[in-house]
Formats: C-alpha cells, sequence, structure tokens
C-alpha cells in the first residue's frame, strides 16, 4: 500500500498498513486528478487542480498528528494491473483500518447544511459506485463542502445518509453487520448508482460482498452473475421476453431493499441447482411484516 507522507507529500510504500495510523480521503473524481506517476514530480504536480485534494488530505491529517494519507488518485500506481487488481480487492480494507476519512463534496455550496437533505441529495458522492463502499466501511467520516468547511461526521447524519441511500442506519453506524444482510438489499443499496467504466460497478462492490477476484476490463455485464436473493432481482427491459436467470447490474435489484437474510441453524442452508427446465431452489420461506 503507498501511503503519502503528509508532510513531505511523497509517497511511500508500506507492508502492513494496519500498523500505521492514516487518514484515507474520499471524493468524486474530475478531470485533472493527480496520478501515481505524476505525484512523484511535486512542481508539476501542483499544477493540476487536483493537487488541492491532495493538499488539503494531508494538511487535515496533519493537524490530527497523522503521518500518512491515502488518496485513491496518486496512491495507486494505474499502469501496473498487478497493482490495480489487489488495490480495488483491498480497498475495502483500507477504508475500514483508516482513522479518519475524510469526504469531499465538490459540489456542496459553502454555507448549506447536511440536515438539509433536499441540497445533500443532489451530491454527486452520493450517486457514485466507489463512494457506497467507502461509507460502509470507514468507521469515522468528516464531510466537506466544496470550499474545504467541515460541515459534520458519519454519526452526527447516519439518520438522514440512510435516508437518502437506502442503508440501514445501523449498518452505517456498524460495517460488521453487512454480512448479515441479504444479497439482493445490498445489490438495492447500489441500484441507482454509476461508475463510469461498466465492469467498475462489479468491482466496486467486493468489499460489500467480500469477495476477491481478478479485475478483467472489456467484459462488460458478465461480471455480475451464497444467498438466493441473488435471484430476486426485476428487469430494467420490460421489452425483453426471454434473458438469462442473473441480473445484470446492482440497478435490477432496486426493489430488493425488504429482503432479509435469515440465519437460523435450524434451518437447512438453501440449494440450487441449474437444470434442463431452468433453475431448482430448495429453501424455507417465512412471512414477513406488510407485504
Amino acid at each position: 500500500m503507498w501511503l503519502i507522507d503528509t508532510t513531505t507529500i511523497r509517497l511511500h510504500f508500506i507492508e502492513d498498513p494496519a500498523r500505521y495510523k492514516y487518514a484515507i480521503l474520499s471524493h468524486t473524481w474530475k478531470h485533472g486528478e493527480v496520478t501515481f506517476q505524476e505525484i512523484a514530480c511535486l512542481g508539476e504536480a501542483k499544477k493540476k487542480p487536483g493537487f488541492r485534494k491532495i493538499q488539503k488530505t494531508c494538511g487535515l491529517a496533519r493537524a490530527r498528528g497523522l503521518q500518512y494519507a491515502w488518496v485513491d488518485t496518486c496512491s495507486i500506481d494505474k499502469t501496473s494491473s498487478a497493482e490495480l487488481t489487489e488495490e480495488i480487492n483491498s480497498m475495502y480494507q483500507w477504508y475500514k483500518l483508516s482513522s479518519v476519512c475524510f469526504a469531499y463534496l465538490s459540489d456542496l455550496p459553502n454555507g448549506e447544511l447536511l440536515h438539509n437533505s433536499s441540497v445533500l441529495g443532489l451530491c454527486r458522492w452520493l450517486t457514485r459506485g466507489w463512494t457506497l463502499q467507502e461509507l460502509i466501511a470507514s468507521e469515522v467520516i468528516e464531510f466537506y463542502d466544496q470550499t474545504w468547511n467541515l460541515k459534520g461526521t458519519k454519526d452526527n447524519f447516519s439518520t438522514i445518509l440512510s435516508r437518502l441511500t437506502g442503508v440501514d442506519e445501523e449498518i452505517i453506524r456498524n460495517s460488521s453487520l453487512v454480512s448479515t444482510t441479504s444479497v439482493a438489499k445490498r445489490m438495492s443499496w447500489a441500484s441507482g448508482r454509476q461508475t463510469t467504466r461498466i465492469e467498475d460497478m462489479a468491482y466496486c462492490l467486493f468489499g460489500l460482498f467480500d469477495v476477491h477476484l481478478p479485475l478483467i476490463y472489456g467484459e462488460g455485464w458478465k461480471y455480475f452473475i451464497s444467498d438466493l436473493s441473488i435471484f430476486a432481482w426485476r428487469s430494467d427491459f420490460e421489452d425483453q421476453a426471454i434473458r438469462g436467470l442473473l441480473a445484470f447490474a446492482p440497478s435490477e435489484f432496486r426493489q430488493g431493499g425488504n429482503i432479509q437474510r435469515i440465519d437460523d441453524p435450524l434451518i437447512i442452508s438453501p440449494d440450487f441447482v441449474i437444470t434442463n427446465k431452468g433453475v431448482k431452489i430448495e429453501t424455507c420461506l417465512t412471512k414477513g411484516d406488510g407485504d
């Protein structure tokens, strides 16, 4: 893991990040971000618009006595497929291990309050695929507006964040509960989010499902292929008469937010097999509240 020295703004490779305290940045990318290669030449890096985010992150970290910080734009060598795979598979853990996460809302106007859900709900940070795992994994999040004014913390605004994202408030407060949540519900959290590349819609969910897989850019939707709620999807293409058994993307789970996972030692583990007639499922059902 490459961490930035918050004083020198130089990268240092750390073998075991669990032994270090560091700050981490959560943000949405824009044109002019500083890359891994560019941060080596600070004179040139400072000319790019994205350098200010690195500078502010390091300054905030230093003020908290933290020697290191991690910023995804420049802390990952994206020219190395091996490193990119390792970092994306580890990213959820990087956020979870961080001492503090600075969430920079570049489109939240100065003076606006996070209590104003109509304004906060328009922030791009709440619509991107990668920031979902960052919201859940980070134990401590501080939110900053476009001019880097502190607006509050995740704990302060867990109720409004839950309402805007669909993620249960108790999970926002305690990420260890994610593993007890059904696949369909976790998919529903991502159903309204977007990524620049199609494949990233799958890759950004690795941490939420505790999976580690190689990255293969160019495969499109095929990465979205265990609990049975993975079948609880509804097609985005109503005019498509015939299609496969699995959802194309999280957007097809937007109706799955109420599907609960049942963990009971007396219930036989669910099973399914693909047959010549379709999919055969053997499981137990329980009646829930309401519908």
